[in-house]
């Protein structure tokens, strides 16, 4: 089978992302960096999600950007946004204090040079453009973009950087997901989590509530 690099955060896309990457018959390579974030329990939801989804290696490394790409996912002085409204999550032009400067460009570059080295051709990123997040590394013409910039910056080149969700909204996400076996009960989005318990009031607990009301499914996850 081909092999594949996807990059993991143990959350519900990345995740999701690791599936489908499975499910497509990819050997599956997850690559997670531990790169300053305040909370180690997206790293644990990392090692149970490429332990329950089969992926032949499953990588932690670190590279600290605290020093150099501050953030409210990385420093305490910098305020995790609470209780907005999807309204406000969504406004055009929004880029939340949670954004981490350039961190997809970072991320992807460590898959690119994992995947050279294993001869892989192909990378998997959980990223989407549809849940508002107003993250600019997220957009189609990011992922595009890399994608030129893979092939010019590998001896090999011939790379394909995949990202199957980057249309869906976070309920098709949900729904696409469950149709792959995920247990999204272990996985971890929110920003600011009470211990290994999910805040509820930060931007990525309110689109992950909408997205299991959307879909019409049980939400799993375990609030304070």
């Amino acid at each position: 089978m081909p092999g594949a690099v996807v990059l993991l955060s143990g959350g519900l896309d990345s995740t999701t992302a690791l599936a489908i990457a499975r499910s497509e018959g990819y050997t599956c390579h997850a690559l997670t960096v531990r790169y300053g974030q305040l909370h180690e329990v997206e790293l644990a939801a990392a090692r149970r999600a490429a332990a329950a989804l089969g992926a032949a290696e499953h990588r932690v490394i670190d590279l600290d950007l605290t020093q150099l790409a501050p953030s409210a996912l990385t420093a305490r002085d910098i305020a995790v946004p609470k209780d907005r409204s999807l309204a406000e999550i969504g406004a055009p032009g929004d880029v939340p204090a949670t954004y981490v400067p350039a961190r997809n460009t970072v991320l992807l570059a460590l898959a690119l040079a994992w995947a050279e080295s294993l001869s892989a051709r192909d990378i998997f990123v959980g990223v989407n453009v549809l849940d508002a997040s107003g993250y600019p590394d997220c957009r189609p013409e990011f992922v595009r973009a890399f994608e030129a910039l893979a092939q010019v910056a590998t001896r090999t080149g011939g790379f394909c950087i995949h990202a199957p969700l980057i249309a869906l909204d976070k309920a098709g996400i949900i729904r696409r997901g469950l149709e792959l076996g995920v247990d999204y009960g272990a996985t971890h989005s929110c920003y600011d989590p009470v211990g290994d318990l999910a805040c509820g009031r930060c931007d990525a607990c309110a689109l992950r509530r909408k997205g299991f009301a959307e879909a019409g499914v049980p939400d799993p996850t375990r609030y304070a």
